[in-house]
């Protein structure tokens, strides 16, 4: 697939605050893009359905669409990349049971209906919540990366696990699937970062996810390298913001809270404790925003 192609893609979850920001940059980069979601987008710039992911027959109708009109009907290869938004966003928005059940059965149902209607680019938005969080100083070492152990500790993070483990699955039994996933650290919106400098007062305000974040402009940037990336199988990307949450250095906080978890390399005073370096390497993603171009970090 090259860089240069405008692709076909379908985007499910168009709705939310990480597939706003993920149709923008799709169509920024010259993409088509068709949006799937339960409620329409309210938006002029880009067609979908309204589809139940956690319905099979919707999902499969949905992912087969190529009209753009009445007369439009489903189709076999309907699009270069589909890229899977759609869940329950984050902990406790809906009770545990629903939030796992919606958003392992919404993937594995994208994950089969693609198999059937022939598509084999999927990028997906993962989460670092599988990584363990909320993190303790029963982590291995520190940034945590991509090799680092899985654990769902809550409802969200293990739905996040076994979807991941569901598309590991899914691409060994298909060596020319490809299923690239994200893991997105804690979107956030410009609006949002007006209350950062305070959380030098409670350095475990946010320790929860070990202060990182990303910025929802840079993850709409992400999604759009992930449609080009190359090799079949399944691989994973965090991707995080170049600094952290906090306005204390890096290893100032590692030293009031994780001083016994060793520490790999050097740390900067804005070093991010998720590395984004396989992600920089290997998909060309670098991030482009931070809190601290909005927000002074003195109070």
């Amino acid at each position: 697939m090259s860089p240069q192609k405008p692709l076909r893609v379908a985007v499910t979850g168009c709705n939310g605050k990480v597939g706003k920001h993920a149709v923008d940059a799709l169509l920024a980069a010259g993409h088509e893009v068709f949006g799937i979601d339960r409620q329409p987008p309210g938006r002029d710039d880009i067609n979908s359905i309204v589809a139940d992911l956690t319905d099979y027959g919707q999902t499969f109708d949905a992912l087969g669409s190529v009209g753009w009109d009445i007369l439009g009907d489903t189709t076999d290869h309907a699009f270069d990349v589909v890229v899977h938004l759609a869940a329950v966003p984050h902990p406790r928005m809906f009770g545990n049971a629903e939030t796992f059940a919606n958003n392992v059965t919404a993937a594995y149902n994208v994950f089969e209906a693609c198999r059937r209607l022939g598509l084999r680019d999927i990028v997906l938005a993962s989460s670092e919540t599988v990584l363990g969080v909320p993190f303790d100083d029963t982590i291995t070492y520190l940034p945590l990366d991509e090799n680092s152990p899985r654990r769902g500790r809550n409802a969200y993070g293990l739905s996040k696990l076994l979807i991941e483990q569901i598309a590991e699955e899914y691409t060994k039994n298909d060596p020319e699937l490809r299923v690239t996933a994200l893991r997105l650290s804690y979107v956030q919106n410009v609006e949002e970062y007006a209350e950062y400098p305070d959380f030098a007062d409670d350095l475990d305000y946010r320790i929860w996810d070990l202060w990182s974040y990303i910025d929802g402009r840079d993850t709409g940037t992400a999604l759009e390298k992930a449609l080009h990336y190359q090799p079949r199988g399944f691989e994973t990307f965090l991707i995080v913001a170049d600094d952290t949450v906090m306005p204390i250095p890096t290893p100032d906080l590692v030293n009031a809270r994780f001083p016994n978890v060793s520490v790999k390399g050097e740390l900067g005073d804005r070093t991010p404790l998720l590395s984004n370096e396989a992600a920089k390497q290997r998909l060309g993603f670098h991030p482009q925003h931070s809190w601290r171009d909005h927000v002074s970090a003195e109070r």
